[in-house]
């Protein structure tokens, strides 16, 4: 197979992310006989600098000629005063829009290794397994008129009802792939959009018999996802209780740097970005966790390329290396060796040419 990959490094450590994404992402092109063409581009604040825009045209005229975008993060104190117009967010958002990538996943998953670096007591979070699916084009973010004045504001929340259907259908799909459980997240108590929200999911229902299917007030579900985390499989919600409820849940497995990011649109051309920042306070450190980023390239591989072999085999390398004792900075445990970026990068592909090397002796016994 051969594909075309567009990478924006971004700002701060998503300089350092990427570079590992893209190492592991050669290996598994080495191993399974793949070809993967980088091309890199400007996003964000080092986009402004160099361009005067966060998302500058060359940087989607690489995009539109790619597969997939891999992305590392993008912002920094470095640009907090700048005008809104030309805040490294703005970046982000623009390329979401453009690509229509209207449908954000976010799996939590909690690793045995990493359990005591939970805030939350491990028996709420050794079962953990879930899919966020958070719908990223239109609600609140992106609602008109949107303005500020001296004495007011105002920011318009708006959804179709063609909007609301698609993101909901790729629940269920997923739920089908998964235990067989949607939880539609909303406020249909007090917001009309949510009335409207949970009127789709209630129609959709009824084409996926199969599916469990429960609703639950934005509140309620804050609080759920604290006490009784292993309850969810895929949360489906709109875009700004998306927002908080993957942020709130990122932390239930102790690391921002565990987790990795999809946003994707029906033909499965998506970006793929680690959840976390871009850590500025640590950037040229050589000790951020580039886990998030390198699970971030496995999501890639299964869900815009169809590669499910390659992905599993990506994520089962990330895990082993935690099993074998090995962790970085952000996640320091008590007979655990810390490693830099680099080194953790190392031996995540150790680990592919490990597997490799044993699914080729099992085959040959075959």
């Amino acid at each position: 197979m051969k594909k075309t990959i567009a990478v924006l490094q971004g700002d701060g450590v998503g300089k350092e992310v990427t570079k590992s994404a893209v190492k592991v992402l050669e290996s598994i092109g080495k191993r399974f006989d793949h070809s993967f063409r980088i091309q890199s581009a400007l996003i964000g604040g080092e986009a402004i600098d160099q361009t005067g825009e966060p998302l500058p045209k060359e940087t989607l005229a690489v995009c539109e000629k790619s597969d997939a975008i891999l992305l590392g993060a993008v912002g920094g104190p470095k640009w907090d005063h700048n005008p809104s117009a030309l805040r490294p967010e703005k970046g982000l958002l623009a390329i979401r829009k453009h690509f229509g990538l209207f449908a954000n996943l976010r799996p939590v998953k909690a690793v045995p290794e990493m359990m005591d670096a939970s805030p939350l007591k491990e028996h709420l979070v050794k079962e953990v397994d879930m899919m966020i699916v958070r719908e990223l084009t239109g609600g609140l973010y992106f609602g008109e008129p949107k303005r500020k004045t001296a004495n007011g504001a105002v920011d318009t929340l708006t959804y179709s009802r063609k909007e609301i259907e698609r993101i909901v259908e790729k629940a269920f799909e997923l739920a089908r792939l998964r235990k067989g459980k949607v939880t539609s997240v909303d406020k249909a108590n007090v917001l009309e959009s949510s009335k409207l929200w949970r009127e789709v999911v209630e129609e959709k229902k009824s084409y996926y018999p199969d599916i469990e299917v429960e609703h639950i007030l934005v509140d309620a579900a804050a609080m759920k996802l604290i006490t009784q985390p292993s309850s969810f499989d895929v949360i489906v919600t709109e875009n700004l209780f998306g927002d908080i409820l993957s942020d709130e849940a990122s932390v239930i497995t102790g690391s921002l740097g565990m987790l990795p990011s999809s946003s994707i649109r029906e033909d499965g051309f998506g970006l793929y970005e680690p959840v976390h920042g871009s850590a500025p306070d640590i950037a040229g450190l050589n000790i951020a966790n580039p886990s998030a980023a390198i699970l971030s390239a496995a999501m890639m591989l299964k869900y815009s390329f169809g590669l499910e072999k390659e992905a599993a085999a990506v994520e089962e390398a990330v895990y082993s290396v935690y099993k074998d004792g090995y962790c970085t900075t952000d996640i320091q445990k008590t007979g655990h060796r810390v490693l830099s970026t680099t080194a953790f990068t190392d031996k995540v592909i150790e680990e592919l040419e490990r597997e490799f090397v044993s699914d080729h002796i099992m085959s040959a016994y075959v």
